[in-house]
């Protein structure tokens, strides 16, 4: 994006030396389309979806036009009043992706209205190509140039020291533009611009002042490290009183696999697919397509639309080369370079792709009758508590499993997780227990409620601060079987379910919380190289996963078989 004193020295490819007047957006489309730029499927797609929408401007039923007038403000005023403060560049000179970006965002305009047509865009590409830069510059131009007064522009992220490196390259841009300076007046924690009573600030999700904010244009940034969507409800909240707000996200991949990241990610693939229709949301979403281009440095530029601009290829393969020897730095290397979500343990349980592939959704009355087999884990009563039930498929060699948690409100309030508790209990995924523990009686109750509806034909648990529970289901007729928590019993159960996640035969209807679990699961090895599942962290919870696990460990036995032989197999896919 940047070119200055030291640009001729650094190899130059699809970088836009000269632009002139006319917008660049739609050349760059094209260029994409026809195979002209390097580009991953998804960023294939937006483009497409661009050109696709200048072919419907004349049907009357298509409220939007591509004005590239207005499209091309922005551009222009970036380009010629924002110089970066890092790095000997002397000005800024978009590269044709951040013209298609900007363009896209302030040139598609109602017909009639000229109002924005996109209310909200996620931008997701990989480190070092100049976002912070690109989204100071843009944060400039709306506070200013919009026209529209009292508008407050918040710079966010999920702690108030990354908020504050948005600001201050913001800051830093005005501070250094005798143009820019005249007209603004930075201050420590805000800059103002008077002319409209408008201003940017930074904000953090702990900030005092949210509620008070009038949202024109706010920017999100790195909401891979957003667990929840707290700080995004309240800004969308603050937008109502706002003729073109525009929210815009941009981030690399990460690791919170179950925020809000990944969830805008889902909806933006279905969008660009054409699976569901979201007319006033952007997406740019840039990622290598394959495992198999990590050794391709011509296609990394697919996750790095600034290379040979701000990155330099040559340090980007040494960079690969030293990080792929150790796993750790490799899975860094893998989601913040080439864009791509993994998990950032070497013996995480599952990756990212693999969980997704469980998606299937069935009728739980369809297996009233079928046995199930009952799981739970006490944990301690002052923090989760999970149950489970679970049942074989043997025609598709499918497990299916009904899982539930509480949490005690002492828990909830303490909010250390930040965990979004009150919708999971509105979907009925969690319930939220008054006081400071979970009594043993929830779960008893739970279990009797479950067996009115289906049958259960035993309940495993692990023994430790079972007694008491136990006894009142053994009391109510229920059969139960201790679970030891060694290698010898939960290997083979561990070994079996990763097999079952790898073929996509998990069936858990698409329950976040349950899928959050698993997420959070890595393996541990003993001396003997046997692995056993643990947490990844102090706040990464498993307690919904050991209940599927001590159930499983029953469930497993269903598939299998003896043979006329006398021999006993596992009943597998190839066998149906």
């Amino acid at each position: 994006m940047m070119m200055g004193s030291t640009a001729s020295k650094i190899k130059q490819v699809n970088v836009l030396k000269n632009p002139s007047s006319q917008l660049i957006a739609t050349k760059y489309a094209k260029d994409v389309v026809d195979g002209r730029i390097i580009a991953c499927k998804k960023v294939i797609q937006a483009c497409e979806r661009h050109l696709r929408d200048l072919k419907q401007q004349d049907i009357i039923e298509f409220p939007w036009v591509f004005d590239e007038t207005i499209g091309h403000r922005p551009i222009v005023f970036v380009e010629k009043f924002c110089k970066p403060s890092k790095g000997s560049f002397n000005q800024l000179v978009l590269q044709p992706w951040q013209h298609f970006v900007l363009g896209s965002l302030f040139g598609w305009v109602h017909k009639d209205t000229r109002l924005r047509r996109f209310k909200e865009a996620l931008i997701f590409v990989g480190r070092k190509n100049g976002k912070t830069t690109l989204i100071s510059g843009a944060a400039i131009y709306g506070v200013s140039k919009d026209g529209e007064n009292g508008a407050d522009i918040p710079l966010l992220a999920n702690s108030m020291k990354q908020a504050r490196l948005l600001f201050d390259e913001s800051k830093a841009m005005i501070k250094s533009s005798p143009a820019l300076r005249k007209r603004f007046r930075p201050l420590r924690d805000a800059i103002h611009f008077d002319s409209t009573f408008s201003k940017i600030e930074p904000q953090a999700s702990d900030s005092e002042k949210l509620d008070g904010l009038n949202t024109h244009i706010a920017i999100f940034d790195e909401i891979h490290e957003y667990k929840d969507y707290k700080l995004i409800n309240v800004i969308k909240n603050s937008r109502q009183s706002r003729e073109q707000p525009l929210l815009i996200y941009i981030t690399t991949a990460g690791y919170q696999l179950d925020g809000p990241l990944v969830n805008y990610y889902e909806q933006g693939a279905d969008v660009l697919n054409g699976d569901i229709v979201d007319d006033r949301t952007f997406y740019f979403l840039a990622e290598l397509d394959d495992v198999s281009e990590f050794d391709k440095p011509e296609m990394w530029i697919k996750a790095n639309p600034n290379l040979h601009v701000s990155i330099k290829l040559e340090d980007m393969i040494e960079d690969w080369e030293k990080a792929k020897r150790t796993p750790a730095e490799r899975n860094d290397f893998i989601t913040k370079r080439f864009n791509m979500f993994v998990n950032n343990n070497e013996q995480s349980f599952l990756d990212y792709s693999t969980l997704k592939r469980n998606n299937k959704e069935v009728d739980y009355a369809l297996f009233k009758r079928a046995g199930a087999i009952g799981g739970f884990d006490l944990s301690d009563s002052e923090d989760f508590t999970s149950t489970c039930l679970e049942w074989a498929n043997i025609e598709t060699g499918e497990v299916i499993t009904l899982s539930h948690t509480w949490i005690p409100q002492a828990k909830v309030d303490a909010e250390n997780e930040k965990i979004d508790y009150y919708n999971m209990r509105d979907e009925g995924l969690l319930t939220i227990i008054p006081g400071q523990y979970v009594k043993k009686e929830y779960i008893f109750d739970w279990f009797v409620e479950q067996s009115k509806k289906y049958d259960i034909e035993k309940i495993m648990y692990d023994p430790a601060k079972a007694f008491g529970l136990v006894e009142m289901l053994n009391n109510y007729g229920f059969i139960t079987e201790v679970v030891r928590q060694g290698y010898i019993t939960l290997g083979p159960a561990i070994d079996d379910v990763k097999e079952r996640f790898i073929d996509g035969n998990v069936v858990f209807n698409n329950n976040r919380l349950f899928r959050w679990y698993v997420n959070n699961v890595k393996l541990v090895e003993d001396r003997n190289r046997n692995k056993l599942p643990t947490k990844q962290g102090r706040y990464r919870k498993i307690d919904g996963f050991a209940a599927f696990l001590n159930a499983h460990v029953e469930v497993m036995k269903k598939f299998v078989v003896t043979h006329g032989d006398g021999n006993v197999g596992f009943i597998s896919i190839n066998d149906l």
